[in-house]
């Protein structure tokens, strides 16, 4: 029989996500000047703000190249941002070694294609609610959210909880 996805969460030390589908919904609002704008949700940037200040890992693998996505990430606290990676599992990897972290430590959401090899790699895969179906396919757990709608909260404040990290927490800010 195949393990819940909630036996892999008293393990995780580090969260690794996608930005576009999982941090935003995916859509883009192009503006006449070509600037392309999206949306994220706050109460997911006040879960890694969490995540943060009790000494997570947070790893961010994005193959846009937004560097308003890169600041926004920035003032949360995020140091390990990699964007307009395509082959996510080379700086997945190059992460793990820099930090000597083992996979199964690791949760990974995505939402599409090119997120399946470094989904691969860890130790949980998740995804959102409206991830494809292949991304789903791999995922050992698919949040009730969608991308840009709290998934990432969702996932965070459940190994938080696990692990005895979320309650009382009333400190995190600027989320």
């Amino acid at each position: 029989m195949e393990k819940s996805y909630k036996e892999y969460l008293k393990n995780i030390t580090t969260f690794v996500f996608d930005v576009d589908g999982v941090f935003t919904d995916g859509k883009l609002l192009i503006t006449t000047t070509g600037e392309m704008l999206r949306t994220m949700d706050v109460k997911d940037g006040y879960a890694l703000k969490t995540a943060l200040t009790k000494g997570y890992n947070v790893c961010i693998i994005s193959g846009g190249t937004n560097e308003g996505v890169r600041e926004r990430l920035k003032a949360l606290g995020v140091a390990d941002i990699y964007l307009g990676a395509h082959q996510k599992e080379t700086p997945l990897k190059e992460y793990l070694s820099t930090n000597n972290i083992k996979p199964e430590q690791v949760l990974y959401m995505g939402d599409d294609l090119p997120d399946i090899p470094p989904m691969l790699l860890v130790g949980l895969a998740t995804c959102p609610q409206d991830a494809t179906q292949e991304v789903k396919g791999v995922s050992k757990y698919i949040s009730h959210k969608s991308g840009g709608n709290g998934c990432v909260r969702d996932v965070i404040e459940q190994v938080l909880k696990v692990r005895g990290d979320w309650y009382g927490n009333f400190d995190a800010q600027n989320a």
